[in-house]
């Protein structure tokens, strides 16, 4: 059960059948990929995974990879309350210790880029809970 309540699909437990695990897998490759845009867009912020560029109206906006990756969890899940764990996850790499208010500092970098020199609020603290993009100004 702990492999379903923290994100699994599916699991098998051993032993099991060679026959089960190859129809499994031919289910999911059935299934086929989740659908992902090639360009995210929330509001009127654009961001392009492919070419890496953030775009408020028309207006191109410079970061950071590690902004990049920030923005980019944040605009793949608007709406969603983002643990400060959520954005580690997806922007370092595992080995990286979360001991500090790195995701803080970065998150208070872009409000500085795309944000504030737009005249908005999108990304907001969840107090006790983490940050979320917000889907509608």
């Amino acid at each position: 059960m702990h492999g379903l309540d923290s994100g699994a699909d599916d699991y098998l437990v051993r032993p099991f059948a060679l026959a089960e695990h190859h129809a499994r897998l031919r289910s999911l490759a059935r299934r086929g990929r989740a659908e992902r845009p090639a360009v995210l867009k929330v509001q009127d912020l654009r961001l392009d995974p492919a070419r890496r560029e953030v775009h408020r109206g028309d207006a191109p906006i410079e970061l950071s990879a590690k902004e990049f990756a920030v923005l980019e969890t944040f605009m793949r899940r608007p709406g969603e309350v983002l643990t400060r764990f959520d954005l580690l996850e997806h922007a370092w790499d595992l080995a990286y210790e979360a001991r500090s208010n790195v995701i803080d500092v970065y998150v208070r970098r872009l409000r500085e880029k795309v944000d504030r020199p737009f005249g908005r609020d999108s990304i907001e603290t969840v107090r006790g809970a983490g940050y979320r993009l917000r889907e509608s100004a």
